[in-house]
């Protein structure tokens, strides 16, 4: 149809989508001529103009499903205190990071936020009625141990609710020499849960640095709002890529630099980026054959097209400080093609727009994953968020792009990052809490991980490591039903089955001579951990039981079946498979055991289901097989 409409040509580089899930038609960039003469032949329906939409929030709190019109229980919210341990509130955040996260978490409610025009619509926090506690633990440099511990310390004191930290390391410590680890571990003594990013070293196995069991680690994943960006050559084709570009080269087509340095250099490719030579560039756009952050200050090019080296991976977008945008190899050959295919290339790159995202939520590339290596018991991360292309607010005196000659004083931005996703959780932690303030850190943990939506891994990635229990999910966390809890004292037995002594204990938990009873290696998978992981050696069989407690927080007398999503590799049996309740906060124990023979070296997923007619209680099974 498209090549009639072309008289003939090729009209495939006008093709923006092609529908054929649930309709039959297709986009593309068509003249009023070209519209008009589609619009007469045979078969067409009708043709209408693609018209911006405006996503009424900051889009991720609705696709969580926690709207405006959620049910809350204001008077409690409003007393709720989340500690934020990052770079600053606004009137002392000269880095913007520590502004974004609060604000995710707990900001208000501001009709009109965006960033100049894009994602236009309503910004708020997950609890917009509660209160924030800023602790300025980072600065442009990093975040130093001291203050980080130093800030845990105040926060216990101010009698914070929650706490959310959105950095972290880059590689797991054991837990007496993690900071991170200790700081949360007396905050969850005092009845306080910690939320942290999992960590932005993804896709590798085992990057995943936050792996205590007290903690909660968030892993990142998309929204269903996704930011593009478009070429229109010289030769009128149009290229679709992605950015978060703010800026409109106002319908003039820009020179396109043949080559960023000059003949006599043997050090630089003529495309590559990281250096540009000025005298090439200057007022023109510069192709770049990889990701790669040019010295546009210096050099002075009017925008940048770059090539995505990620294999089609799990992306976001990023801000731009110039006009910019990143395309597939498959549309950077075109461009390079049409680039030295004339004497005078042109091109004009537009501001970006926004499109839904039908595959969301999937995790990220970058996102950290699992399995942890300390306790390879204890599944890290526990659970995923929104981390990519998220608007919050911004501390207008730092450089929305990171660049440093990017002058903008933006009050809100768009980030990407397990630094985003942990304030989503964060948000959550507190909302749950504002309608059970009895409740212990474990079982806020719980119900958010139980109730949590499940996902599907790519071909090529590793599962339950790599997004935990699911997708947040917050109307269901504040009734799971059933709960996982865990004391404190079970936390420092776990230690002292893991192996450390009486003085590594105390350096975490503050306690004199903890390990008094008998400890066992073997006995970790028992903590009553809300999902149950597992490490076997490939070269032999395996019977593995786990004991785990619920506690029923949902209705008085009820009973609730046990479920096991099959895996035909593995056999899995659950011992009673019913638990019945009489009262509310009655405990049930139950043994999950799992059998294998001699298996390949595979990670080996399923899940238990505790269910009845009100509710369903999700626990993620992993087997992890290893030489």
């Amino acid at each position: 149809m498209l090549q009639q409409v072309f008289d003939g040509n090729d009209g495939t580089h006008s093709l923006i989508h092609s529908f054929k899930r649930s309709f039959n038609g297709f986009a593309a960039m068509l003249t009023n001529e070209q519209k008009e003469k589609l619009s007469q032949m045979e078969g067409v329906v009708s043709v209408f103009p693609s018209r911006n939409l405006q996503l009424h929030t900051t889009r991720s709190w609705n696709f969580l499903g926690l709207t405006t019109s959620s049910k809350r229980s204001h008077a409690t919210e409003s007393d709720i205190v989340v500690g934020v341990l990052d770079t600053g509130t606004s009137a002392r955040d000269n880095v913007g990071h520590g502004t974004h996260t609060a604000s995710t978490a707990a900001g208000n409610h501001i009709p009109g936020a965006s960033f100049y025009g894009l994602a236009k619509g309503t910004a708020r926090g997950g609890v917009p009625s509660a209160r924030i506690a800023a602790y300025k633990v980072c600065d442009e440099t990093g975040c130093t141990g001291t203050a980080v511990l130093a800030a845990f310390d105040d926060a216990i004191a101010d009698g914070v609710n929650i706490l959310s930290l959105s950095l972290g390391g880059s590689i797991q410590n054991p837990f007496d020499e993690d900071i991170i680890a200790i700081g949360s571990f007396h905050a969850m003594a005092k009845g306080i849960l910690t939320v942290n990013a999992a960590g932005n070293d993804g896709p590798f196995p085992t990057s995943v640095s936050s792996i205590a069991p007290w903690m909660i680690t968030v892993a990142a994943s998309t929204i269903d709002r996704k930011f593009i960006d478009k070429v229109v050559l010289g030769n009128g084709k149009t290229l679709i890529g992605n950015s978060v570009n703010s800026f409109s080269l106002n319908g003039t087509k820009a020179i396109i630099a043949k080559k960023n340095v000059g003949e006599g250099s043997r050090e630089y490719p003529p495309n590559q980026c990281s250096y540009l030579d000025k005298s090439l560039v200057k007022g023109k756009i510069v192709i770049c054959d990889g990701l790669s952050s040019p010295n546009y200050e210096d050099a002075q090019p009017i925008g940048s097209i770059m090539q995505d080296t990620t294999q089609g991976k799990v992306s976001p977008a990023f801000v731009t400080s110039l006009p910019s945008l990143i395309l597939q190899p498959i549309e950077y050959a075109q461009l390079k093609s049409y680039t030295y295919s004339t004497k005078i290339p042109k091109a004009e790159i537009l501001k970006s727009e926004t499109i839904r995202d039908i595959n969301a939520p999937k995790v990220v590339d970058f996102s950290s994953r699992g399995p942890n290596t300390i306790a390879p018991e204890i599944m890290k991360p526990d659970i995923t968020g929104p981390g990519v292309d998220i608007l919050a607010s911004f501390s207008p005196v730092a450089s929305p792009s990171g660049d440093t000659f990017d002058k903008r004083a933006a009050k809100y931005n768009i980030i990407s990052g397990t630094s985003m996703a942990c304030p989503h959780v964060t948000g959550i932690a507190a909302y749950v809490k504002s309608f059970h303030l009895d409740w212990s850190p474990s079982a806020i943990k719980s119900a958010l991980m139980t109730s949590s939506k499940p996902m599907k891994g790519s071909k090529d990635d590793i599962g339950e490591y790599a997004y935990g229990s699911g997708h947040v999910n917050p109307i269901p966390a504040t009734h799971p039903g059933l709960v996982y809890d865990i004391s404190l004292n079970d936390y420092i037995q776990m230690l002292c089955n893991l192996g450390y002594d009486n003085k590594k204990v105390k350096a975490i938990s503050g306690k004199d001579n903890a390990c008094s009873k008998a400890t066992h290696r073997s006995l970790v998978r028992d903590l009553n951990y809300p999902a149950l992981a597992i490490g076997v050696n490939s070269t032999t069989s395996f019977t593995i039981k786990f004991k785990r407690t619920v506690t029923n927080v949902g209705l008085a007398n009820s009973t609730y079946k046990a479920t096991i999503f099959p895996n035909p590799k593995i056999k899995i049996t659950v011992v009673p498979n019913s638990l019945s309740f009489k009262s509310v906060h009655e405990k049930k124990s139950f043994v999950v055991t799992i059998a294998g023979g001699k298996l390949p070296v595979q990670t080996i997923t399923s899940a238990l289901i505790w269910s009845n007619s009100n509710y369903k209680v999700r626990s993620p099974i992993v087997v992890d097989i290893s030489n």
